[in-house]
């Protein structure tokens, strides 16, 4: 009699459970085909990766192999590597390092200047000849996007070990060939790229504190927190959201990547990458249309 109970117990247990996973996948399902079908009326193509944290993650995917320019999104790898190699001791986040604006093209080593007028970060341009510090031109480089910091540190740190820092992290398709306008190298296409699945990895590494260390990463998050480009993913969001993220824009080209805090704790990371977009603002409209499904399908998830 007993064991007859317990077996109707369990069976009741594992079919609520069957039907709990066959709930979830078909609104995982549903979730699929609503962005699909918001995306599909944009001209331009588009890529989506996304991932709950913690305990039963739920990821979705769409176009997340593909190559895309990474515009402004290697950033995040720069910072990544310049957490590294302070770590490692090689040097400390606040070095004096000078403010120069010229720097050598990996076609051939021929100098070239930043433009001021195509950077998002003019304040820097005024200081050239004087002084800054690795902390403060990280927190340019993220939050104002600004170019000549990028290039800056990029010269300090190489692009090439940036790249074998992102592989050691299990980012296999990003790379980080160069500097910002390097036009020689433009021409011969040898441009910085990247996927949806590479950079939910090194978001998701730095969510998790295995980015450099749990304090570097926690250090990281926290200049993320102060993008100044708040379009795409929060764009929609309320204001009891945190979100630490990176974006990215060239010609036809928007990009935002980062890790997502809800009021309760609970996060995700989710990067949306877009390229041959006809009407950029459109596509800006799409993707933040799409951060919204996510995140309130993580708010229907805490219900």
């Amino acid at each position: 009699m007993h064991n007859n109970i317990f077996i109707g117990v369990l069976i009741l247990l594992i079919g609520g459970a069957c039907h709990s996973r066959s709930t979830e996948e078909h609104s995982i399902s549903e979730l699929h085909q609503a962005i699909d079908s918001r995306l599909n009326k944009e001209e331009g193509d588009f890529a989506v990766a996304f991932r709950s944290l913690g305990a039963d993650p739920v990821t979705l995917l769409i176009n997340e192999k593909e190559t895309f320019h990474a515009a402004s999104t290697m950033k995040t790898p720069v910072m990544i590597e310049l957490y590294k190699q302070v770590a490692l001791g090689t040097i400390s986040l606040d070095d004096s390092v000078k403010i120069v604006n010229e720097f050598k093209s990996i076609v051939d080593g021929s100098p070239y200047r930043m433009d001021l007028s195509v950077d998002s970060q003019e304040g820097l341009y005024s200081k050239i000849g004087q002084f800054s510090t690795y902390r403060e031109l990280n927190f340019e480089m993220i939050t104002m996007s600004s170019n000549l910091a990028t290039n800056i540190l990029i010269d300090k740190l190489d692009a090439k070990k940036v790249t074998e820092t992102m592989r050691s992290l299990g980012a296999k398709d990003i790379n980080v060939l160069r500097g910002v306008e390097d036009l020689k190298a433009y021409e011969q296409g040898l441009s910085n790229t990247t996927t949806a699945h590479d950079l939910m990895l090194i978001m998701e590494a730095i969510a998790e504190g295995k980015a450099v260390s749990k304090e570097a990463s926690l250090a990281m998050f926290e200049v993320l927190k102060a993008q100044h480009f708040n379009e795409i993913i929060p764009g929609q969001l309320p204001e009891d959201v945190t979100v630490a993220h990176k974006t990215g824009s060239i010609t036809g080209v928007r990009h935002d990547s980062g890790i997502v805090e809800l009021a309760s704790g609970k996060r995700y990371v989710l990067v949306l990458l877009s390229k041959n977009l006809k009407a950029p603002e459109e596509g800006i409209q799409a993707m933040s249309d799409i951060s919204k499904l996510l995140y309130d399908f993580m708010k229907d998830k805490e219900g």
